[in-house]
């Protein structure tokens, strides 16, 4: 039996790892992949591991990643072995990018997009409180933000625009009938 693959995806503000972290609570047979940044860890951010510029060549040359890409000046990518469980039908769900997707699609043939979205407001809210960013920085963000993902791909939309609660009982929702077999 092999499991399934959920790619979150949705701009920045729109709490993708908010919304992950209750459904992985909710759900423990559901594997959060996590994440290798380019960026330094920081206490109470999201789960990944920050690593240097280097660090993130080597492993890409070694071949670690099953899937990398960049995205706002940083670099992403997610090792081989946050996939292991689907050989024994575990699903895996990860916080990526519309631009790694047909790379994940092509991995992952019944990728399944996971698509967040949130009002500007609220996301600009979001972001600004997180206070890694200017507000230059964030109306740049803004600007950039796209919900667009390649055609042929199986999407659910998710809004979450509400309280982490709500958000979190609307991806439960859309997962339900995936989660099901």
């Amino acid at each position: 039996m092999t499991g399934r693959v959920f790619a979150v995806v949705g701009p920045s503000g729109a709490g993708k790892d908010t919304l992950l972290s209750g459904a992985v609570a909710a759900t423990p047979a559901l594997h959060w992949a996590r994440r290798v940044i380019t960026r330094p860890q920081v206490a109470g951010d999201e789960p990944f591991e920050g690593v240097s510029p280097q660090e993130f060549d080597f492993l890409r040359d070694s071949g670690a990643f099953a899937l990398e890409w960049p995205a706002h000046g940083l670099r992403y990518g997610i090792r081989k072995t946050e996939f292991a469980s689907l050989g024994q039908g575990g699903d895996v769900v990860f916080n990526g990018s519309r631009a790694a997707l047909p790379l994940a699609l092509e991995q992952f043939p019944n990728l399944i997009v996971l698509r967040i979205s949130a009002p500007s407001k609220v996301l600009a809210e979001r972001l600004a409180a997180r206070g890694r960013e200017t507000m230059a920085e964030i109306e740049a963000r803004l600007a950039r933000a796209s919900y667009a993902v390649p055609d042929g791909m199986a999407v659910i939309d998710i809004t979450n625009d509400a309280t982490p609660e709500v958000g979190i009982a609307r991806l439960l929702a859309a997962l339900q009938a995936k989660l099901v077999r």
